[in-house]
């Protein structure tokens, strides 16, 4: 099991995770991008109304418990979301926010190195 590294907006942390994991969630987030290039190839006043986008909702279990949380009906484009981030084990729990280019970056780090 390797460290990942993800970076918030303030500050980082770091913890215990598996590259088929990291997979798993790339996955979720290609998924993510598409339903957030959706919304932002809406044609403002176009009539009909635009279905929402299911919003993505990760879940990991290993040393730690991870949970991620985007809706991509609130944001213009894939470059201004923001992502939810729940990191809790028994003793403690972190709830922050990570931009969303900034955990695809972080993931792809991670893949690279291990």
């Amino acid at each position: 099991m390797a460290q990942l590294t993800l970076n918030l907006v303030q500050g980082a942390v770091i913890f215990n995770f598996t590259p088929e994991a990291a997979k798993q969630l790339q996955s979720e987030i290609s998924t993510l991008m598409q339903s957030l290039k959706s919304v932002a190839n809406r044609t403002p006043g176009g009539g009909a109304r635009p279905t929402p986008q299911k919003s993505m909702e990760y879940q990991y279990t290993g040393d730690v418990f991870l949970e991620i949380f985007c809706n991509p009906n609130i944001y213009p484009s894939p470059f201004a979301a923001k992502i939810l981030l729940t990191l809790r084990d028994e003793r403690i729990r972190l709830t922050s926010e990570a931009e969303l280019t900034q955990l695809i970056e972080d993931l792809n780090t991670f893949l690279e190195q291990n």
